[in-house]
């Protein structure tokens, strides 16, 4: 039947007044940018999903509730789905990545709902180099939020050169708290040390204080790459204690975990320390990525010095007056410099894929040379002159138990300690970097049961964002800033594996940045909505134990 043109027009103004309607939020009547519909509302802190729509205006969210129907530019039917705070990633390497302009999307962070990310953990930069990152994010955009640390390392080699295997001088030390400072002022979220690695592993306990105490000043906080967490893992974990409580801040415990042989089951350990140190009024946290493998490597990487070609390895190897050399190298460093085999050992690494030993995979170095009668460097020299495919290896392997011992703890939150993937990465990758938070939400959750839905959300979003003082974030709340994740709590989970760990998850299918749609059905938006972040509140040093 074809309309009167008369009444055709009323029609067209009646149905376009309809999709204008203004969202009713608070008495302020205005039109929604993007309305999410009957999703599975879990907000981040904690308590019960429960069902609700949830309208965005100006980048902010501006309604949550089950009243009239919302009239919004963009519509997400998110029926069946959770639609939960973005989640913040306080501990990321892709900071260091994304400041490449082909990787400003930041896209493995985006498939795993992360919506902010915090750089600069481990030390690694001093303000110059975070002036220098940032004014790069700002010039080219980027896809998630960004935060970031400054950091002891950096600092410590801006301020002392090449002269580092000492302790720093009091005029060396005024300056490195000048440059704490700087960082600060900067907005950084706190001050990261990472006391395993060069420089920072020079530094005594006393100047790790000295350099914390500026950030109470700013309500910041104090992460650690612990010191020794192979040979020394509770005085590791108890220096971090030390040091906040000597510098009045809060602290996190970066990456917790209990890793080699000899720590499996340390884990009640370390959370008796944690336990205390919080029943005696202190701030401390932690974070983990959810895998039994800390960082990977191929086996070449062992081998020092790290810049002799394959063949001349080999070669090398072969020799047995080379061998012995290489060895001593490997073993001990060059020069006293930094060595994986010295930090960690045979008893820590692991073998997680090995096509030409496949009698290997899922052993430690120090099991196969007992398996062998033989040593952990002949074992390594072995199979890398044998083999024709790459060997890859966890240089901390952790025992199942501790990892899960670790995830339940209410003080304990997810980070990924991961970096930028894309397809053409590198192939000696950890699945962490792809796989981190769907797969707390597929593997542990679901398919486990070890903890519920809301609670890993919270280890996800308010939890970070409470902590590194990021108040604008890490909850579903009308007037926060719309950062979203809607994901399918029956197919979320990791893909990637030891094997294939640049695999990308499943289960996320829409994700928003600053009330931007970032990602739509699964794929990312090439409009970057990220922002750079400071921090906006203070971390309390201490617990309020009433």
């Amino acid at each position: 039947m074809t309309l009167p043109a008369a009444v055709g027009r009323r029609v067209c103004r009646l149905a376009l007044a309809l999709v204008l309607a203004p969202v009713a939020v608070a008495g302020d009547l205005r039109l929604a940018d993007v309305a999410i519909l009957n999703g599975q509302v879990v907000d981040g802190n904690g308590g019960p999903r429960y069902v609700a729509d949830v309208a965005i205006s100006d980048g902010r969210i501006s309604y949550i509730g089950r009243g009239p129907a919302i009239a919004a530019r963009e519509i997400i039917d998110a029926a069946g789905m959770v639609v939960a705070p973005g989640f913040v990633d306080g501990h990321s390497h892709s900071g260091e990545y994304i400041v490449d302009f082909p990787n400003r999307l930041n896209e493995s962070a985006l498939s795993q709902g992360v919506t902010t990310i915090v750089f600069g953990a481990d030390g690694m930069f001093a303000p110059d180099q975070l002036q220098s990152m940032l004014d790069r994010y700002r010039a080219q955009g980027t896809g998630t939020n960004v935060a970031f640390y400054v950091g002891h390392n950096g600092i410590r080699k801006a301020v002392m050169g090449s002269d580092q295997q000492r302790a720093a001088t009091a005029d060396e030390l005024a300056q490195m708290q000048d440059l704490v400072r700087e960082g600060m002022e900067m907005g950084a979220v706190g001050f990261s040390t990472g006391l395993m690695y060069y420089p920072g592993m020079y530094a005594d306990t006393a100047e790790v204080v000295a350099l914390t105490r500026p950030v109470a000043d700013y309500g910041g906080i104090y992460d650690s790459h612990v010191r020794d967490p192979v040979g020394d893992l509770l005085g590791s974990d108890r220096e971090v204690i030390t040091v906040a409580t000597e510098a009045g801040v809060a602290a996190k415990i970066a990456h917790l975990k209990a890793v080699c042989l000899d720590n499996a089951g340390a884990s009640s350990e370390v959370i008796g320390l944690v336990n205390a140190a919080r029943a005696a009024g202190r701030n401390i946290v932690s974070d983990q990525y959810p895998y039994d493998g800390a960082k990977t490597v191929f086996l070449r990487e062992l081998f020092l010095p790290k810049d002799l070609p394959l063949e001349a390895l080999k070669a090398a190897l072969r020799d047995p007056v080379a061998r012995a050399e290489i060895r001593d190298h490997s073993e001990n460093g060059i020069d006293g410099g930094f060595s994986w085999l010295a930090t960690t050992g045979y008893a820590c690494i692991r073998v997680t894929s090995s096509p030409d030993y496949p009698e290997y995979t899922g052993l430690y170095l120090q099991e196969i040379a007992r398996q062998r009668n033989s040593n952990g460097f002949d074992i390594i020299a072995d199979m890398l002159l044998g083999g024709q495919s790459e060997i890859r290896l966890t240089l901390g392997g952790i025992d199942e138990a501790d990892v899960r011992a670790f995830l339940v703890q209410p003080w304990n939150m997810i980070a990924s300690d991961g970096k930028y993937i894309n397809a053409l990465s590198s192939l000696d990758q950890h699945p962490r970097s792809t796989g981190t938070f769907p797969r707390v939400l597929g593997h542990y959750v679901r398919e486990l049961a070890l903890i519920g839905l809301e609670e890993a959300v919270r280890k996800m979003s308010s939890q970070p964002a409470d902590f590194l003082g990021l108040a604008d974030r890490g909850r579903l709340e009308v007037g926060k800033s719309a950062d979203v994740v809607i994901f399918d709590p029956d197919a979320i989970a990791a893909t990637s594996t030891w094997e294939s760990p640049l695999s990308y998850a499943r289960g996320v299918r829409h994700v928003l940045v600053n009330g931007q749609v970032a990602v739509k059905n699964g794929v990312v938006n090439e409009t970057p909505a990220g922002i750079l972040l400071r921090r906006s509140v203070p971390t309390p040093a201490t617990l309020s134990l009433e």
